[in-house]
């Protein structure tokens, strides 16, 4: 009697050390936790929105919230429930935590990737742009006046940025305030090369539609020796994406042919423990794959 008394003070000890280490943690730290915590909630918000305002969308915040809410929560809970029907508590527990986890942190690398398709395809037609530019120049046009032709015979979303740097013209800002707010917006070698010989000539004097064509041809190679980069690296990204979706599709098929070897896996702590490790290799691997076959032009 007296051994099981100590053995459960021995275990309600080591629980409290855990709970009042974890305490002492948390208060040492607790501007990073809450700041971390505003970060990962409030602040994925506002980065969404504010990537939305450079893509142009409009979005109402409210409903951006309660979508993040529902998408994460509601994500997690359904997981839970599934493998709560399953059977397995504990992995529904586990992977409801993971998918709250990742639905918070997704929302950053795609607003990235929706801008850097939008900079890429900007930086596409700046070759037909500076062209246009050029040619109006020639025809006697004004600078802003040849912007405008940009806005008008140019597609989205050259079309837009210049818009917006004659919108701002329009409303007292000078131009070269403009073509910089611009600048700093696309954050793009090309859109700083334009600017500057802008200012430069503008100040200094010169033949801006001879400029305008230089810079084009620059911009044009620069986007041929890219393409050639993407399409050398294209075999690579998909041997990568091959070699991380292989784990999945075996246990898949083992798991069609011999469900009860595969149950194993998701059922005993040791299998948890093993799925979850193969999780982060999987990822791990990928992560370092991308890295290395992704070449800087």
């Amino acid at each position: 009697m007296e051994i099981l008394f100590l053995n459960v003070l021995g275990k309600k000890g080591v629980i409290l050390l855990i709970g009042i280490l974890v305490f002492y943690f948390c208060l040492k730290n607790s501007e990073k936790i809450f700041q971390f915590i505003e970060d990962k909630t409030f602040g994925t918000r506002d980065y969404i929105l504010e990537k939305c305002e450079f893509l142009f969308y409009k979005i109402d915040p409210e409903k951006l919230t309660w979508g993040l809410l529902g998408f994460s929560f509601g994500g997690a809970l359904l997981f839970f429930t599934l493998f709560t029907l399953m059977g397995s508590v504990l992995m529904g527990i586990i992977f409801g935590i993971i998918f709250l986890f990742i639905a918070w942190q997704l929302p950053k690398p795609l607003m990235n990737t929706l801008v850097q398709r939008r900079r890429n395809k900007f930086q596409s037609q700046m070759v037909d742009g500076l062209n246009l530019m050029a040619s109006g120049l020639r025809a006697g046009l004004s600078l802003p006046q040849s912007f405008g032709m940009v806005v008008e015979e140019l597609p989205n979303p050259i079309a837009q940025e210049f818009n917006l740097v004659l919108q701002q013209n329009r409303l007292g800002i000078s131009l070269d305030e403009s073509l910089e707010n611009m600048n700093q917006r696309l954050e793009l070698e090309d859109v700083q090369m334009f600017t500057t010989s802008i200012n430069i000539l503008r100040e200094t004097g010169g033949n801006l539609s001879e400029t305008f064509d230089t810079i084009s041809d620059i911009i044009r190679e620069r986007v041929r020796l890219q393409q050639k980069i993407a399409s050398y690296v294209a075999q690579a990204l998909m041997q990568g994406r091959v070699l991380c979706l292989m784990p999945f599709l075996l246990l898949i098929m083992l798991g069609a042919s011999n469900p009860e070897a595969v149950k194993l896996l998701f059922s005993t702590p040791i299998g948890i423990g093993i799925f979850i490790v193969v999780i982060g290799l999987v990822l791990l691997g990928g992560f370092f794959m991308s890295k290395i076959v992704k070449i800087k032009a």
